[in-house]
C-alpha cells in the first residue's frame, strides 16, 4: 500500500507540474499578447514639436473642436503653437490651438493651477517665471500619448493631466498639501496679438465658471465646472488699477469685463488632493457650452474620458495597419497618421448649432460643421488622404462649404474659424471640392457649388462685397492670360494655381454636362504657358506690356512701385523674397516651376524634350541648395532646391513617372522619407495641418495624388513590407493591401508589380482600383529595374489642356 500511495503520489507531481507549467506558459502568452503594440502606441506627440513645425502635444480629438495643450510662450511665429520643445517652463493650459500652421493664433482659455502665498495674475517671462504664475518642468516629468498629457510643475509641486472629448477638456490637478492652492482662468492669454474687444466672466455658482472671449477670429464661448466648491475667489483686470490701491486683483468680486482679464479660485489641500475641472467650450453660446460639457462629461471620471480618447485614436490609427520590424518607421508612421488626423476640426454644438459666416447662428441639420480650411496647404495631399481613411467625413466638409458660401454670399478660399478669407495664392476650395466630387462624394447640392465656383472664376463678387474677395488678378489672368507681376504679388504663382483651378472646374463641368464652360475653363488651364521662359527654361514673371521682368545679372533685387503695388524689380530664379514684392509663393523658380500638376506633359512639351525636362529635374536636386537673400525660413528640408519644409516641392519627385523613369522617383522620394525622424525635431518644415505629415503617410504607402482631382495615384517606393487599408462607407467595406517584397532601405526599386493576380507594368493605380479593395504586391530590389513602368503606353494618362 505504501508503494502504491508513493507511485499516486509521484503521478500526482508530475501531474501538478505539468498543470503547472501549462498555467504559467498561459499566463506567458497572455502577456505577450497584452505587450503587442497598437497603432495608439506608436504615436509620439512631441514629434515636431521643436523648431518651426509648430506642433502641440496636448490631448485632442479626430476632428475635435478642442485641443487642449501647454503653452510655454505666446509671442512670435516661433510660438504658432503656444508650445516648443526647447522652453523649460510654461504658461498654463489653453484649449484651442491648430496644427503646426504658420500663422499666430489661438490659445483660449487658459488655466493654470498654482501653490503661493501671494496671487500671481501675469504669467512671467521665460527669463525669470518667478515674475508670475508660470511654473518650471521637465521633459523626463512630461508625457503626450493621443487623448492625453501629464506634466509636473516643479515651481508649485502640482501635477497636471489632461484630456478631451470632442467639445470638453477635463483637468486633472494632483496638489500637495498647502493653505494656499490657486486655480486660476484667464481670458486674456492669447497665442499672439491679444484681440481688441472685451471678453467676460462670471461665477454662476460656488463651483462654475462661465463667460466668453473675444479671439483672434471668433468669440469662444465657455462653462468651467470644478469638482469642489470654492474655498474664495475672485477676477482680476490687468489693464486696470484701482486708484485707491493700484491693484487689479478683486477678491470676491463675482464677474468681470474686459480686454485682459481673468479669475482665480483658493482651496486648501491635503497631500496627493485632487481637484478636476472640465471646460465645455461652444462657438454659439455659454448654452451651447453647457449643453457640450453635459452631453460629453456628465461625471468626474477623468479614467473614463480618457481611456475613451486612446480607444477612438486607436479605432482610427487602425485602418492602416503596418507590418514591419523597423520600429522608427512605424513611430513617424503613425505619428504622421495623427498628424493628419489633427488638420480639421468642427465647430457645431451637440444640437447643431453653429456660427455662420454671416454671424448668425444656424443649425446643421445631419451633418457637422467645419470652420477652417487651409486649403493651399492641404489640397494636395491632406484633403485626398482623408478621402480614403476618413470618408465618412467627406460630404460634411463639402456641405460646410455650401453654408459658408449661401450665407455668405460668395465661395471663399483659405479660411479659419469661418471666417470668410481669400489667403494664399489660387482658389484651392475648387480642387478640394472637385477632388472629392470625383470620388463620388455627392451627397450635396452640386450644381449650387458648380455654380459658385464657376462664377467666382469668372467675374468679381457682387457689391456689398469688395473686389478683394475675387480671384486675385482676374481680369488679366483672363484677357492676357497670366497675371502681371507689376500689378499683383506672387503674380507667377497665381498664375500657375489658378490654370491648376480651372483644370478642375473643367473636370467637373465635363461631368456635369456643361460643354461651354468646359471649353472655356479648359482653355484657361493652358495659362501657365504665358509665364515658361525657354531661354531660361523657368516660369518667369512677366510685366503688363508682355516683356519679361529683366534679369537680374547678379545683382540684388530692389523694391519698384507701381501705384499702390510694390515688387521686386528683376528676375532672380533663386530668390523666394517676402511679400507683397515677391513673384513666387513661399518658394522660387527652381521650386514652381513644376507647379503644372495638371497638365505634366504639356510642360514636358514645353522643354522641348523628355530628356531636357528631366535634366532640369535631375539638377533641382543636386544644385546648391542656397537661395538669393534675404532668407526665408520655409526653404528647409532641402535636397538641392527641392524643399520639403514646403508644399509646391510635394509632388515634384513623383513626375520622373510622367517621363518615362519611374526608377528616378522611387530613389528621390526614398531620400525624401529619410527627411522624418523621431524626437521633436523629426518633422522637416512647417506642418500645415497635416500637408507634411499625410504627404508621408502616403509615400509610405507606395503612392502619391499628384493630381487632385484626377482620381490617379503615382506610384513611388513602399517604405513597409506590408500597409493594410481598411475601407469604410460609403466604399464597399473591404481591404487594399500593398505589399513589398524583400523591402529594405536598400532595397527601395521596384522589380515588378503585381495588382490582384494581374501584372501592374505601369507606375500609377486608380483610386477605383484602390476602393474596390484587394493586393497591390511588388518585388523590390538594390538596382532600378529600368523596364519597369517606362514604356510610353504606361505613362500616367493626362487630358491634353487646349492651347
Amino acid at each position: 500500500m505504501k508503494t502504491s500511495r508513493a507511485v499516486t503520489s509521484r503521478a500526482g507531481s508530475v501531474y501538478a507540474g505539468f498543470f503547472l507549467l501549462l498555467l504559467l506558459f498561459f499566463i506567458s502568452s497572455c502577456d505577450q499578447r497584452q505587450e503587442v503594440k497598437q497603432p495608439v502606441d506608436y504615436v509620439d506627440p512631441f514629434i515636431g514639436t521643436d523648431f518651426f513645425a509648430h506642433m502641440f502635444p496636448g490631448p485632442t480629438l479626430p476632428f475635435g473642436m478642442v485641443q487642449l495643450s501647454p503653452d510655454t510662450y505666446n509671442k512670435g511665429w516661433t510660438y504658432a503653437s503656444g508650445y516648443q520643445y526647447a522652453d523649460n517652463s510654461l504658461m498654463g493650459f489653453s484649449h484651442t490651438h491648430y496644427s503646426g500652421v504658420g500663422m499666430v493664433a489661438e490659445g483660449d482659455i487658459l488655466l493654470m493651477p498654482t501653490v503661493s502665498q501671494r496671487l500671481q495674475v501675469a504669467a512671467g517671462s521665460r527669463e525669470n517665471p518667478d515674475e508670475g504664475y508660470r511654473s518650471r518642468f521637465d521633459h523626463n516629468d512630461e508625457m503626450a500619448s493621443p487623448g492625453y498629457y501629464s506634466v509636473i510643475l516643479k515651481d508649485y509641486g502640482v501635477k497636471a493631466e489632461l484630456t478631451t472629448t470632442r467639445r470638453a477638456g477635463m483637468h486633472k490637478y494632483t496638489f500637495p498639501k498647502t493653505n494656499d492652492a490657486h486655480i486660476l482662468l484667464d481670458l486674456g492669454h492669447s497665442i499672439g496679438k491679444r484681440p481688441e474687444g472685451k471678453s467676460h466672466l462670471e461665477f454662476s455658482d460656488n463651483h462654475t465658471i462661465q463667460g466668453y472671449k473675444i479671439s483672434f477670429e471668433a468669440i469662444v464661448y465657455f462653462v468651467a465646472e470644478f469638482s469642489r466648491p470654492f474655498g474664495a475667489y475672485g477676477t482680476w483686470d490687468a489693464n486696470y488699477r484701482t486708484p485707491e490701491s493700484g491693484a487689479s486683483v478683486f477678491p470676491w468680486k463675482s464677474a468681470e469685463s474686459g480686454e485682459n482679464i481673468g479669475a482665480f479660485v483658493n482651496y486648501r489641500t491635503h497631500e496627493g488632493e485632487v481637484i478636476y475641472v472640465k471646460v465645455g467650450l461652444s462657438y454659439v453660446s455659454i448654452e451651447g457650452a453647457r449643453k457640450n460639457l453635459e452631453s460629453e462629461i456628465p461625471e468626474w471620471d477623468f479614467e473614463r474620458v480618457r481611456k475613451e480618447a486612446r480607444k477612438v485614436w486607436n479605432k482610427e490609427l487602425s485602418k492602416l495597419q503596418v507590418k514591419s520590424d523597423n520600429n522608427d518607421q512605424k513611430q513617424v508612421f503613425y505619428t504622421a497618421l495623427y498628424h493628419s488626423l489633427l488638420a480639421q476640426g468642427i465647430s457645431n454644438d451637440v444640437d447643431g448649432k453653429y456660427m455662420g459666416m454671416d454671424g448668425k447662428i444656424h443649425t446643421a441639420e445631419g451633418f457637422d460643421f467645419y470652420p477652417s480650411f487651409f486649403c493651399w496647404d492641404t489640397y494636395r495631399s491632406e484633403q485626398p488622404l482623408m478621402t480614403l481613411i476618413e470618408p465618412g467625413h467627406i460630404n460634411d466638409m463639402i456641405k460646410s462649404i455650401i453654408s459658408k458660401t449661401r450665407h455668405y454670399g460668395w465661395l471663399p478660399a483659405q479660411h479659419h474659424r469661418n471666417v470668410f478669407g481669400q489667403g494664399m495664392a489660387g482658389d484651392h476650395l475648387v480642387p478640394v471640392i472637385v477632388d472629392a466630387w470625383m470620388k463620388g462624394f455627392r451627397d450635396y447640392d452640386a450644381e449650387f457649388l458648380y455654380e459658385a465656383m464657376f462664377k467666382k472664376a469668372t467675374q468679381l463678387p457682387p457689391p456689398p462685397l469688395p473686389p478683394s474677395d475675387g480671384r486675385s488678378g482676374l481680369h488679366d489672368y483672363e484677357t492676357s492670360g497670366y497675371v502681371p507681376v507689376d500689378k499683383r504679388p506672387e503674380s507667377v504663382s497665381n498664375t500657375l494655381e489658378l490654370a491648376y483651378d480651372d483644370w478642375c472646374i473643367a473636370q467637373m463641368a465635363k461631368g456635369l454636362g456643361k460643354t461651354d464652360d468646359y471649353n472655356r475653363m479648359i482653355k484657361r488651364a493652358g495659362n501657365y504657358r504665358h509665364l515658361f521662359d525657354p531661354h531660361t527654361d523657368f516660369m518667369r514673371p512677366k510685366l503688363s506690356d508682355g516683356t519679361w521682368l529683366p534679369s537680374c545679372g547678379g545683382r540684388p533685387v530692389r523694391i519698384k512701385k507701381e501705384g499702390n503695388h510694390t515688387y521686386y524689380d528683376c528676375f532672380d530664379p533663386l530668390l523666394v523674397g517676402r511679400r507683397p514684392n515677391r513673384y513666387f509663393t513661399e518658394s522660387n523658380a527652381w521650386q514652381y516651376i513644376w507647379s503644372v500638376q495638371h497638365d505634366v506633359k504639356g510642360l514636358i512639351d514645353l522643354f522641348g524634350s523628355t530628356e531636357r525636362f528631366t535634366a532640369k529635374l535631375d539638377s533641382l536636386f543636386t544644385i546648391d541648395p542656397e537661395i538669393s537673400g534675404p532668407k526665408y525660413v520655409g526653404v528647409v528640408g532641402t535636397i538641392g532646391q527641392y524643399v520639403q519644409g514646403n508644399q509646391p516641392s510635394h509632388h515634384v519627385a513623383y513626375l520622373y513617372n510622367y517621363a518615362g523613369q519611374p526608377w528616378k522617383t522611387q530613389e528621390k522620394v526614398r531620400r525624401v522619407m529619410d527627411l522624418y525622424r523621431t524626437g521633436p525635431g523629426g518633422i522637416c518644415g512647417n506642418e500645415d495641418m497635416g500637408s507634411l505629415s499625410s504627404w508621408y503617410v502616403f509615400s509610405a504607402m507606395g503612392f502619391y495624388p499628384v493630381t487632385p482631382g484626377s482620381n490617379i495615384y503615382m506610384i513611388g517606393s513602399p517604405l513597409f513590407e506590408e500597409v493594410k487599408l481598411t475601407l469604410s462607407t460609403p466604399y464597399d467595406e473591404g481591404e487594399f493591401t500593398v505589399r513589398a517584397n524583400h523591402v529594405s532601405g536598400q532595397n527601395k526599386y521596384i522589380q515588378s508589380a503585381i495588382l490582384n493576380g494581374e501584372p501592374l507594368t505601369r507606375p500609377w493605380i486608380s483610386h477605383e482600383e484602390i476602393i474596390k479593395g484587394g493586393h497591390l504586391i511588388f518585388e523590390m530590389g538594390p538596382e532600378p529595374n529600368y523596364a519597369w513602368g517606362s514604356s510610353p503606353e504606361d505613362i500616367p494618362p493626362g487630358e491634353a489642356v487646349k492651347k
